[in-house]
Formats: structure tokens, C-alpha cells, sequence
């Protein structure tokens, strides 16, 4: 047996999902390599169905709603309407049918830190086995996701508590090449979240023959505003404009791969003016509403990637707008060249701003990394249009304002539960 075969057998992990003792990852992938009481599980199964249901509403419960309000979105997404909503897309059809993969290990972010719970669920939805890296970073609404799964088990009856037991695994274990490698080489399929260097690292851990990897790189995001749009909009809508862009910037601390890091006022010179400082002054009434405070670190790294851009010539302005007692709560960048727009983050409240006749001019300046585009006040035929020229150089998915960080199972392009499951054909 080679050195790194005999320290995965030692290496160990501690399981935080379900609940258990810490286990050597020989032992782990043994117990996941098995088949459940009740056999396999399928498309759909009952028994995922039933577990994550429960598991929605200890999400939806007012208290942690409350405190953690992109889990009540989480909550949403994992409704038994919408679960059957998702299912319905990857029904098995004619001579085509569709199985689960087998068995799916994952390695989320530690920045978003719910954004692995999507990831699995949509996999546990296909019939897979699945194993969830949880960074020992995670901390806030990562650990209430934990605690709520734990608790749904108690809520499902004996035989779907078993299967859930049985073929779902949440795990945390310090940086261990030996772990990684086994895990890897057990999988039927690889899903990396996290940045470029994450998909790096990992992918030097060989997969077996027939598996693959499903990515999400670095990613960015910008905003599109209608400067007719804005104008034509009531003072609601332009109230609700900014509070939704808030939740889709300060969530995660404007770290989110579709959290927006420019916006673009599209129209006239003079009204794109106008409808950007009225809407600066929204947000920040926004920031003053929520009791927004940016942390004195924060505040410093906001100031240094401003001055930064200022120094390269970038921006032709520095503005720092805020309310009460949260000063440098929004912070603007007027853009020399909208081609220059940065794709970096720059810290939480950072934005560059843009000013372009038409979305023509946007075109040009799309590149693959650009994942997600939120709007407000362009009608469907003209996203339609914008999304056309773009003719697939980048950009995967444009939403209004409040729904950049609103998940779908169709994200980055990919269908996920097709790559989370199989299709085999039979033909008499």
C-alpha cells in the first residue's frame, strides 16, 4: 500500500451532518458506496422529497427568517411546489430515462456560506449520494443550516431518517491532501465552488476515468439601470429598486460571484446624472433603515481599492455617501471608460458607476467571467435584444433588481439536475 494510501486510511474527518462520530474517509465512502433500507434512491425520490420539505420549514420558522433572511429564500426555493416545479424539467421522456450519477462530492465556498446547500439539495433531488465539504470557517447561517438538518431528521419518519442517514454526508476536516485524493477518486462526479484557485487546487486530485468536474470559477456582476425606466417609475418602485439592490450587494458582504460590483445608467448623460445620485441617496437611506455598519476594517480596504483605481486611472471621481451613522456605506467610482470597469472586489459597498447611450455599448465589453446582470426599468424585448448580441460571450443570467442572489436550477449556464443526473436510452 502506497504512503498516501495508508494515511487516507488514518486521515479523518468529523461528520456534522448527520450527526456522528469522527470517521476514517475509507470508512465514509464504504457507508455511501451502500445501498439504503428501502433501495436505491431515485429522481425524485419520496424520501429526499419528504426530508428536504421539513427542512424548508425549519428555514421559513419567523426567528430564523428574521436573523438570517437568505435562508427564508433557501426556505423558498426547497417548497414541495417548487420542488416539483424543478422535477418536472428532467422527467423521463420516450427512450430516454434518467438516473442518478452516484455518488457527488462537493466543495463550496466559505465566503457565501449557504451556497452548498442549493448545490446539495439539487443533487439529493437527482437520487445521488452526495458529501458536502463545510469549510470550519463557516459560522452564522451556516451553522443554522446544520442544526436545522439535524433537527428535520427527527421530523420524517424511520424509514426516510435511514435513507437520508445513509447517503447524506456534511463533513469538515482540516486541509489533508489524503482526504481530498480518496474522496475525489470515489466520486462519479466533482463539484467545485469557490474561484479559480479552489478549481486549481482540487483538480489535482485525479477523478476516476469516468468522472468528471462541474465548476464555478471566478465569476462577476454588474447592473443595468433605464434612465427612462427610472424615470418613469414611481416613487415606490424606485424605493424598492434600492432595497433590492441592497439585499442582491450586502448579503455577503458584495462577495457573491452575482452580487453587482458596477452599475450602468443607460440613456441620457443628464438624466443617467440625476437618476444616479437620487438612487445613491435611496441606498443609502436603505443602509440607514437596515442599521448598516461598516466595520473601521472595511472601511479601510474600501478607501484603499478607490484610491487605488484613482491612481490607474480609472475612475475621474471619489464619492462616499452614507447615512447616519454609517458615512462610507455606499461607496461610488465614476468610471473614466466604461470598458474599464472592474471585475475584482473592492470591499462591501463599492460600486463603479457608468454612463452609456444605449446597451450596444455594454456589448462590447462582456467577457466569459461576467456571470449575472441585474436591471431595472428595460422592457423583456430589449433584455431580450441585449442578450441576443451578446451572443453568448458571457453573461448567464439577467434578473431585476433584488434577485441577483435569488438561486435557480439553472445557474452559470449549467441545468444542474441534468448534471446532477444520467440519461439512459432503451430502443426495442
Amino acid at each position: 500500500m502506497s504512503e498516501l494510501a495508508n494515511e487516507s486510511s488514518r486521515a479523518g474527518l468529523t461528520q456534522r451532518f448527520p450527526l456522528g462520530d469522527r470517521i476514517e474517509v475509507d470508512a465514509l465512502v464504504d457507508q455511501l458506496r451502500t445501498e439504503p433500507d428501502g433501495g436505491r434512491l431515485t429522481v425524485g425520490d419520496p424520501r429526499v422529497v419528504e426530508f428536504l420539505t421539513k427542512f424548508a420549514r425549519k428555514l421559513l420558522a419567523p426567528a430564523t427568517a428574521r436573523r438570517f433572511p437568505e435562508l427564508a429564500s433557501l426556505g423558498f426555493f426547497l417548497r414541495k411546489g417548487e420542488i416539483a416545479k424543478a422535477l418536472s424539467s428532467v422527467e423521463s421522456q420516450g427512450d430516454a430515462m434518467r438516473f442518478p450519477r452516484g455518488l457527488v462530492f462537493h466543495v463550496p465556498p466559505a465566503n457565501v456560506d449557504t451556497i452548498f446547500v442549493y448545490s446539495w439539495a439539487l443533487s439529493a433531488l437527482a437520487g445521488n449520494h452526495n458529501v458536502v465539504r463545510v469549510s470550519s470557517r463557516s459560522a452564522g447561517a451556516a451553522e443554522t443550516v446544520i442544526e436545522a438538518l439535524n433537527a428535520a431528521l427527527s421530523d420524517v419518519d424511520e424509514a426516510t431518517a435511514r435513507a437520508i442517514t445513509a447517503t447524506q454526508r456534511m463533513v469538515t476536516y482540516d486541509r489533508s491532501d489524503a482526504i481530498s485524493g480518496a474522496l475525489s477518486k470515489a466520486a462519479d462526479l466533482r463539484v467545485i465552488w469557490g474561484g479559480d484557485t479552489s478549481v486549481n487546487a482540487l483538480r489535482q486530485y485525479p477523478l476516476a476515468p469516468h468522472a468528471r468536474d462541474l465548476t464555478f470559477p471566478d465569476r462577476s456582476s454588474f447592473a443595468i439601470a433605464s434612465v427612462k425606466g427610472w424615470q418613469e417609475a414611481s416613487e415606490a418602485e424606485r424605493k424598492a429598486a434600492a432595497e433590492g439592490f441592497y439585499n442582491d450587494s450586502y448579503w455577503f458582504d458584495q462577495a457573491a460571484c452575482s452580487s453587482p460590483r458596477a452599475v450602468f445608467w443607460v440613456g441620457d448623460a443628464g438624466g443617467a446624472a440625476e437618476a444616479g445620485a437620487e438612487f445613491r441617496k435611496l441606498l443609502a437611506g436603505v443602509l440607514a433603515v437596515k442599521e448598516h455598519v461598516t466595520e473601521p476594517a472595511m472601511a479601510v480596504q474600501k478607501r484603499v481599492s478607490a484610491y487605488g483605481a484613482a491612481v490607474d486611472g480609472l475612475i475621474t471621481k471619489i464619492s462616499f455617501d452614507g447615512a447616519g451613522a454609517d458615512v462610507n456605506g455606499v461607496a461610488t467610482l465614476e468610471l473614466a471608460d466604461s470598458a474599464t470597469m472592474p471585475r475584482e472586489w473592492l470591499g462591501a459597498g463599492t460600486f463603479a458607476h457608468g454612463s452609456v447611450r444605449t446597451l450596444d455599448e455594454i456589448v462590447p465589453i462582456v467577457v466569459r467571467k461576467d456571470q449575472t446582470v441585474s436591471q431595472f426599468g428595460f422592457t423583456r424585448e430589449e433584455l431580450v435584444d441585449f442578450a441576443s448580441k451578446m451572443a453568448g460571450r458571457g453573461v448567464d443570467r439577467i434578473v431585476p433588481f433584488g434577485s441577483a442572489l435569488t438561486f435557480s436550477a439553472i445557474w452559470d449556464g449549467y441545468d444542474l439536475l441534468g448534471e446532477f443526473s444520467r440519461l439512459v436510452t432503451v430502443h426495442t
